[in-house]
């Protein structure tokens, strides 16, 4: 049965491939120092019975954003000044898994845990940056706007987060 946790010295990152070497780098040489450093959080999908077999993994962070980089429609509802958010980083799902589901389930956890953090702190959504076009559509279908003039990156509000039924 797969199970998402925190990244931890016990996950195999060696072995694992997503087919983009920029999400593959960070994941075997940054995300674990970049958690201990309290920089972000990686997670990982991975199976109870064998903890080591990383399905696919997810980084959060927290950032700011400018009232002119949002779409007209949301950016009219905020102060003109920073905006707290969270940023989706890294979203990755090993090769030998892909085409079964599981970004849409570590899509569905990160938007989970955006939720919680809105609850305690506030921040008025979920930013990623697609790092290729494909990436870009996968986001699309789950409710993510481009923002103006940078259509790789994308806002999902935080009242779609809030609705969401992302399975």
């Amino acid at each position: 049965m797969p199970e998402i946790v925190s990244l931890s010295r016990n996950h195999d990152r060696a072995g694992f491939d997503c087919g983009v070497p920029e999400l593959n780098s960070f994941f075997k040489a940054t995300a674990r120092q970049h958690s201990d450093k309290g920089i972000s959080r990686t997670f990982v999908l991975s199976e109870q019975e064998r903890p080591t077999v990383i399905f696919g993994y997810f980084t959060l962070t927290l950032c700011e954003v400018r009232t002119e980089h949002l779409p007209a429609a949301y950016a009219k509802k905020y102060p003109q000044h920073g905006l707290p958010a969270v940023r989706l980083a890294r979203l990755a799902v090993s090769r030998k898994y892909q085409g079964k589901g599981y970004g849409g389930l570590l899509l569905a956890e990160a938007v989970h845990r955006t939720v919680l953090i809105a609850e305690q702190a506030g921040v008025i959504g979920l930013f990623v940056d697609a790092k290729e076009e494909r990436a870009h559509k996968f986001y699309e279908r789950y409710g993510f706007v481009s923002l103006p003039g940078h259509v790789l990156q994308l806002f999902l509000p935080l009242e779609t987060l809030r609705l969401a039924g992302i399975k």
